[in-house]
């Protein structure tokens, strides 16, 4: 061991809290001390780190990993950047409902928070949902709630709580008060290839959750190609670590890992999967999204939806329900899991999900009766992907896919780029599905003809045709401890 290095080993020589010499330390390997990492995180908050910085200290992470030890400080000081909520200060007590929420690690596709947040709320749960942008390939829950005109993601904060009190659920973004820190450098991670680290995901994650004032959390941990954990042992680790720090916290945390080797749903691209988030509410597709040779509809082929399985993908129904039902039980809502699965079922076929869905909206300042009239934007190109001969889908490559609406414009490509919510990929087919020579992949909605052919190549190239039938990828795992 280098002199210096047995010195500092020994407490004899104080580490230097000068940015380069905290993403030097790091980079040799050393783990961070608490005051170490508190010096860092008051760097994001107070600009002592500049942008670059930042990245070379996120990269460094990357590449030299974070001990739970570490793990557990850096999300501490993430979550005390800023506010931490107590939902008892606006008059939110335990007889409005436990205070609930849900987080996934991020897919292709996975617009199940738009479902989810008001269906606990049918059930009973107050679920005040802080949720993020776009990461990476992954679709963000805010870049496509705000495809609903009006519909304010960074509301005051009396908006938000009346928004609780009247639908029991509000999906909104941290406001700059709330894990500040976090904020920041979940930005610049984004675009610097940054995104893939168990603790700065298990740290981002929980500062926000944290901060939140929540009683109960699940976690959506995704594994595929598609997810940002893309083998079983590294979602596991996540899972896992997610687990641990939050319940460290005094947080009761439980982890689901889910599959993402495929897009889950039928549609990519933010007000398509709003669009589809309503058809699986209310079991009609929204008015003008169905039967016109659009990709839209029950997703194969243009078709108009209606009640039922061509409004909800098996796949995206399954992580819905098992979400919940985790949720309801973490709660003490239900005694059970196959009692809260039930109940959440109930409450999405009997309407009350997407009543509370609507009331979040209006609350929120977005349509007024978003179930009769979503006002969604629509791109104005859109272009079938065929298939190049006649097999069954054995395979996507859902990473390209979701980098795909990314480079329509229904991503960024670098902090403060603005998404285009029209965008995006429809009528996707899912592993197993057959096809004949012609028939359309996908379909792209894009914002003019040149990027339409651009996107249609790459998503030709992500699928993968065999002359048999294969199975896919379960859509739910299990719970960590079972899925080993």
């Amino acid at each position: 061991m280098p002199p210096y290095r047995y010195l500092r080993h020994l407490g004899l020589v104080m580490p230097s809290m000068l940015p380069q010499e905290l993403i030097r330390a790091k980079r040799d390997g050393a783990a961070l001390t608490p005051a170490q990492v508190e010096a860092f995180v008051r760097g994001l908050v107070d600009g002592g780190f500049s942008d670059a910085q930042v990245g070379a200290m996120a990269m460094a992470i990357v590449l030299r990993g974070m001990d739970t030890a570490e793990t557990a400080a850096l999300t501490a000081a993430m979550t005390h950047s800023g506010d931490v909520l107590d939902w008892r200060d606006a008059g939110l007590s335990a007889s409005h409902g436990p205070i609930v929420d849900k987080h996934s690690t991020g897919g292709v596709g996975d617009k199940v928070s738009l479902m989810l947040a008001p269906l606990l709320a049918a059930c009973g749960a107050v679920v005040p949902m802080i949720s993020g942008r776009g990461l990476g390939h992954t679709g963000g829950t805010l870049d496509k709630l705000e495809a609903l005109p009006g519909y304010a993601v960074t509301p005051p904060h009396a908006q938000l709580v009346g928004a609780l009190r009247s639908a029991g659920c509000a999906i909104v973004g941290a406001s700059e008060r709330v894990a500040p820190a976090d904020r920041r450098l979940y930005g610049i991670r984004d675009v610097t290839a940054t995104v893939e680290s168990l603790p700065l995901i298990t740290a981002s994650i929980l500062s926000k959750k944290l901060a939140a004032g929540l009683q109960a959390l699940v976690m959506d941990v995704k594994v595929g190609n598609g997810a940002f954990m893309a083998t079983p042992q590294s979602a596991r680790e996540l899972a896992l670590s997610l687990e641990r720090v939050g319940r460290a916290a005094g947080l009761p945390t439980v982890a689901l890992l889910t599959g993402m080797d495929e897009v889950l749903g039928h549609h990519a691209g933010n007000a398509l999967e709003v669009a589809e988030a309503l058809a699986f509410l209310t079991g009609r597709w929204p008015a003008g999204w169905g039967g016109d040779g659009a990709g839209l509809g029950d997703g194969l082929g243009g078709r108009a939806g209606s009640a039922g399985s061509s409004t909800r993908e098996p796949r995206l129904l399954e992580v819905t329900l098992a979400l919940a039902a985790q949720a309801l039980h973490l709660s003490g809502l239900s005694a059970t899991l196959p009692q809260a699965r039930e109940r959440a079922h109930r409450a999405l076929d009997d309407g009350s999900a997407a009543e509370h869905f609507a009331r979040m909206v209006a609350a929120l300042g977005g349509p007024a009766d978003v179930l009769r009239d979503a006002r969604l934007p629509r791109a104005p190109v859109c272009r079938a992907v065929p298939a190049p001969h006649a097999g069954w889908v054995a395979a996507m490559d859902t990473r390209a896919l979701g980098l795909a609406v990314v480079e329509l414009g229904g991503g960024r490509r670098r902090p403060g780029d603005t998404v285009d919510p029209r965008v995006g990929l429809a009528g996707v087919r899912h592993v197993g599905q057959r096809v004949e020579a012609g028939e359309p992949l996908a379909w792209v909605h894009a914002a003019d003809e040149a990027a339409a052919a651009h996107a249609a190549g790459a998503v030709a190239a992500a699928f993968s045709l065999a002359q048999v039938a294969s199975v896919s990828t379960p859509a739910v795992i299990g719970p960590v401890d079972q899925a080993a």
